[in-house]
């Protein structure tokens, strides 16, 4: 019953300090939000199209242009405009169809279409070429018509885009060989949100580190020792409330994340599993900073700095993929870190549907961390408080 109560005076002081609210439980889920909305999954290329002619044939073209589902696109009235939106990345590229459009094409010259783009997007350029050569297969028609003498270019071009859906449409398959990005096959909020779950658990449970340092400088520790309250009870009352902490944050960020933006966790028994065993080794991490200090303004600044590393070279902040294709001896340093073995965890359960079972050999290595965290820092603790 004390341990409980231990562990559950360490939650209240926790949560009792407002800013711990906000950088605990609104600020991860806020940065999911950003990440994700930036940078998470796959999402339609913008296309800015500016039309100087209102001709029929500049209007389908741009109605094309829209009818394609590869693209998304924007329609401007002005030039400058249209280029300051691509320079700036709100769109992927842009389309000018020049004045006199229409009437360059109705007399069978070649009309030149200004293409926009900063960032050599070659799917975009494709998709754009295209359409375009979908377009000018129709005009070839027409002025075929026209130059045979079976039509004028207003019948051959009606008679064209009648005959159009009927032309038969070459048939290709694209196949992948090798690994394909991890990313590419996540929706657009799961990556950000597995990473920032492991970052956020191990960086709130490495600063907490400092609750149990001002334990020991105030006298707290020694002064339960004193009353009939066994060394062991205060350690598992500390621990217990450690792991308290990462757990309810934990909890927090992946049913908020799967309620708010429909987070794929994959299997949930093995999800939550990754989560409780994440939590022990984070707070084992706590209790062994907490053991090893005796500043507590220091544990927490190394806390930071020791949160942020290990999830940077953990594959938090970069994808354990690129690690790999980069170097495969830094892929292996990387699983030097806890963070790396859960990593693996999630992307074993999200893009290859395993569940319980498949990620049990990740839980043991996570376990073996938790372990040696929790005994060295239960040894070390021990000293401390009885001499």
């Amino acid at each position: 019953m004390k341990v409980l109560v231990i562990a559950a005076t360490n939650l209240r002081r926790f949560l009792r300090d407002r800013s711990n609210i906000f950088f605990v439980f609104v600020f991860p889920i806020l940065l999911i939000l950003v990440l994700g909305a930036s940078f998470g999954g796959t999402v339609v290329p913008r296309l800015g199209v500016l039309s100087h002619d209102s001709g029929e044939l500049a209007v389908d073209l741009t109605q094309r242009l829209d009818a394609s589902s590869d693209i998304r696109i924007t329609t401007f009235d002005d030039r400058p405009a249209m280029v300051r939106a691509v320079e700036r990345g709100e769109l992927e590229a842009g389309l000018v169809i020049p004045a006199g459009f229409d009437a360059t094409i109705r007399a069978g010259d070649i009309a030149d279409l200004e293409f926009v783009e900063s960032t050599g997007d070659a799917a975009m350029r494709t998709t754009v070429e295209s359409i375009v050569t979908q377009q000018a297969t129709v005009l070839r028609a027409a002025h075929y018509a026209t130059s045979e003498g079976v039509a004028g270019f207003a019948d051959g071009l009606t008679t064209a885009v009648a005959l159009e859906p009927h032309i038969p449409e070459v048939a290709v398959t694209v196949s992948t060989s090798g690994e394909t990005f991890a990313l590419a096959r996540l929706g657009q909020f799961d990556s950000s949100a597995q990473t920032q779950l492991l970052l956020f658990m191990f960086l709130t449970s490495a600063t907490a580190s400092a609750a149990l340092i001002q334990t020991r400088r105030y006298g707290v520790a020694h002064r339960m020792i004193s009353t009939p309250t066994t060394a062991r009870t205060v350690l598992v009352g500390e621990g217990l409330g450690r792991y308290a902490v990462a757990l309810v944050q934990g909890t927090f960020i992946m049913a908020g994340t799967w309620l708010l933006f429909g987070v794929d966790w994959g299997d949930p028994v093995g999800a939550v599993a990754v989560l409780v065993v994440f939590a022990l080794v984070g707070s084992g991490a706590a209790m062994l900073m907490g053991a090893l200090f005796h500043n507590d303004q220091q544990a927490s600044g190394l806390g930071v700095l020791l949160g942020l590393g290990l999830a940077a070279l953990g594959g938090c902040m970069v994808p354990l993929q690129v690690f790999k294709w980069i170097s495969p001896g830094l892929y292996r340093v990387a699983h030097i870190t806890p963070h790396a073995w859960a990593m693996e965890a999630f992307d074993h359960m999200v893009l290859d549907n395993a569940g319980l079972v498949g990620i049990l050999p990740y839980l043991a290595i996570l376990l073996g961390y938790a372990v040696v965290l929790y005994g060295v820092a239960s040894w070390r603790l021990r000293r401390v408080l009885t001499h």
